[in-house]
């Protein structure tokens, strides 16, 4: 247990600093900051680490960002919200379930997390903290969407590779290994 939870953080850090890198490499999109790498990160964070570790690294890779000036604090809500919900529906909702169906759930739990609500929650930060007085409730949903389908549609790539070597899952011990010991 001990052993897995350091496995755990290391590639929770890991994430991070590839989350934080990868905002390098956004675009900004009616009025938002895209980073598609972020969304990579929190599929591949909620799937091999679970809800509460995805949406830790989220946190933390938003929160570097906001610090570095690599990102708004639109970065949290679209973050955290996209990888809980992707890990949840990977790890509790669709448990039991074969990977054909765990491993788009896990995508649309990103997709919809983080725009769809993800969008809607960054309404109050950009209206109350950030000063932006023509913000929507509605308005971050379609910027957020735009980069979440290109970081999802790359997480699927590689994540389906992934799970086909199986190489994580042996690493983190994950319930489709112990299973099998049933």
């Amino acid at each position: 247990m001990k052993n897995t939870n350091v496995r755990k953080l290391c590639m929770a850090a890991f994430l991070t600093a590839l989350a934080v890198v990868g905002s390098l490499f956004s675009f900004p999109f009616l009025g938002a900051k895209c980073s598609p790498i972020q969304h990579m990160v929190n599929i591949i964070a909620g799937v091999y680490l679970g809800p509460w570790w995805a949406m830790g690294a989220g946190f933390c890779a938003a929160l570097i960002r906001n610090i570095t000036a690599l990102g708004s604090p639109l970065a949290f809500p679209g973050s955290m919200v996209g990888a809980f919900l992707s890990g949840a529906l990977y790890h509790w909702i669709l448990k039991g379930r074969p990977q054909y169906v765990r491993l788009p759930g896990a995508y649309l739990g990103e997709l919809f997390g983080t725009s769809v609500l993800g969008g809607m929650l960054a309404y109050p930060i950009a209206f109350l903290i950030m000063g932006n007085e023509q913000a929507t409730l509605f308005g971050f949903v379609f910027p957020f969407f735009a980069s979440c389908v290109v970081g999802t549609a790359v997480a699927a790539v590689l994540v389906t590779a992934l799970k086909r070597v199986k190489t994580l899952d042996k690493l983190f011990d994950t319930e489709e290994k112990s299973s099998s010991k049933v």
